[in-house]
């Protein structure tokens, strides 16, 4: 119980200071709060984490890191993770350009209810043949089914 409280304590301190709740912004103390409740497994800690290396605040912007970042995430449920990832896939950021892994992962994140990911699908999918939605749902649905322990 001490260590989830603890866990917790350490993303709540990180969206403090990312967002100047109570204590002044601070992208670089955001980042360490979050690194160490990601590093403890904390699926929104690692998705947070994840969007400050995309987007350069606090850290060097390091799409590796961003994707390393979101995987853990998304690999735990994290329908945030899961569109962030779906939309590097898509822009090729860190990774080639990938229409059916930006489908699957989005996909992924649209079955729980991502508005966003709702969206970006149909986006994603105007760029592909039906035989590439049809491999991309295949790939979701072996990944979701085996609780996301298949995802690639």
């Amino acid at each position: 119980m001490q260590l989830a409280f603890k866990q917790g304590a350490q993303h709540a301190l990180g969206l403090m200071y990312a967002n100047g709740d109570g204590v002044p912004e601070n992208d670089t103390e955001a980042v360490k709060w979050y690194r160490l409740a990601a590093e403890q497994g904390i699926a929104n800690a690692q998705t947070n984490l994840g969007l400050m290396y995309e987007m350069g605040e606090g850290v060097p912007e390091n799409y590796i890191e961003a994707l390393k970042w979101y995987r853990m995430a998304a690999e735990q449920g994290d329908a945030e993770a899961q569109h962030n990832l779906g939309v590097m896939y898509n822009n090729g950021k860190g990774v080639p350009e990938n229409k059916i892994m930006a489908y699957f992962w989005s996909s992924l994140a649209k079955t729980q209810g991502d508005e966003d990911a709702v969206k970006y699908i149909e986006i994603v999918k105007k760029d592909m043949t039906y035989e590439q939605i049809a491999e991309a749902q295949a790939l979701a649905a072996r990944c979701f089914e085996s609780n996301y322990k298949d995802c690639d």
